[in-house]
């Protein structure tokens, strides 16, 4: 056995890295669960020689054990909490200058969408989107001025699967960033930086907190140049995780694993018996045998995820089975312990103009079904009823 491999088989599994990260215990009081330390400054006992921590913007123990419990998820060397998961996304876009150029997935979350098109368009900052399944689209889309990728996979809403290495082994040919959203997947599932990526993004408001009671986001980073940069950039926007925030992720983290097991299973069995129905015009699952990006995504990934989209064929009926569901909540958001059934075309993707949505399959009959923990049989009858209404 070589090295390698003896080391693969001693380090613990993700499961066990979840619980034990390396703050899981309080090393003043031997306390279960890292302390918040609700302070905003920190005293200097010695003015020349400053402390690890002066002020909890730059710094703040309770954030620093957080960041830390990321970068050991996802392999990186540091990582960085921010205030949500948006938050994380335009810290990390403030790398890039006036006059700079980004590849980025065509079918890319609404809010990423509109800060591209609205906000960063105003700072003479390029955006290009293209079909990242397809590599060769990827490739056409380089201009001089590129310097990043940006993908998100499985995407929002419609999941398709873009081949990470291969694109992040495209993009270090070329010196450019590569960054992917690992919102829906998480660590659990898919380890971006393991093939290649440069930065790691969440949306930890969702399946990472996972109860519905915490807005904060994530990045980490591949090497310590780029660490560098994504501090001194979080550190001077000032978009930081609160101390409160950072300890209810914490605690949600724990149970990540559980939580994911759990969902996709069900996410699973909900895929299956919406394709069976003659009544349903398309599903999205990459747990599907017919979901075209299915060879990629077992192949860079360990699961499938919880999120299912389906389209009920108008905008009439999705609305009728949104007013008729009794168990999701009908809200924005996912990767919660209880289902969330949303409506992209006024929610998540509300801020894409119609012809843009509809350009990206996200048509007014596609509902988005975030699966919990709740019973999936009971999920099934309840969907059911709506659906027959």
């Amino acid at each position: 056995m070589n090295d390698r491999n003896r080391e693969e088989r001693q380090s613990p599994k993700l499961d066990t890295r979840l619980i034990h990260f390396g703050s899981e215990v309080d090393p003043a009081t031997g306390a279960s669960s890292v302390p918040i330390y609700q302070a905003s400054t920190f005293h200097h006992h010695d003015i020349f020689n400053p402390p690890t921590h002066d002020y909890s913007r730059s710094g703040n123990p309770t954030r620093q054990a957080l960041e830390d419990y990321i970068a050991v998820l996802e392999g990186g060397v540091r990582g960085f909490a921010f205030a949500s998961g948006m938050a994380a996304i335009s810290s990390t876009f403030m790398l890039f200058s006036a006059g700079d150029h980004l590849i980025v997935t065509e079918d890319v979350y609404g809010g990423t969408y509109r800060l591209l098109t609205q906000i960063l368009s105003r700072m003479n900052i390029e955006t290009t989107f293209v079909d990242m399944t397809d590599l060769e689209a990827v490739k056409a889309a380089l201009q001089p001025n590129t310097k990043a990728v940006y993908m998100e996979t499985p995407s929002n809403p419609t999941l398709k699967i873009t081949d990470i290495g291969a694109v992040a082994e495209w993009a270090r040919e070329h010196d450019l960033i590569s960054i992917v959203d690992n919102t829906f997947m998480t660590p659990y599932y898919q380890r971006p930086i393991e093939q290649g990526v440069d930065i790691v993004l969440h949306s930890a408001t969702k399946f990472l907190g996972g109860h519905s009671d915490v807005l904060a986001g994530l990045a980490v980073a591949r090497d310590d140049a780029l660490a560098d940069r994504l501090k001194y950039v979080q550190n001077g926007l000032g978009t930081v995780l609160g101390a409160q925030e950072s300890w209810l992720l914490m605690r949600g983290m724990k149970t990540l694993g559980a939580r994911m097991a759990h969902s996709e299973i069900s996410a699973r069995k909900l895929a299956d018996w919406l394709a069976r129905r003659q009544d349903i015009a398309a599903v999205y699952y990459p747990g599907l045998a017919e979901h075209p990006g299915r060879e990629v995504q077992e192949k860079q990934s360990k699961g499938y995820g919880a999120v299912v989209s389906f389209d009920v064929g108008s905008g009439d009926r999705a609305k009728r089975v949104l007013s008729r569901v009794k168990l999701p909540l009908v809200a924005v958001s996912l990767g919660a312990v209880e289902s969330i059934l949303s409506y992209p075309a006024m929610m998540s993707h509300a801020s894409m103009p119609p012809e843009v949505r509809l350009e990206r399959g996200i048509t007014d009959g596609l509902l988005r079904f975030s699966v919990g923990l709740e019973d999936i049989g009971d999920l099934l009858a309840d969907l059911e009823q709506a659906l027959e209404a």
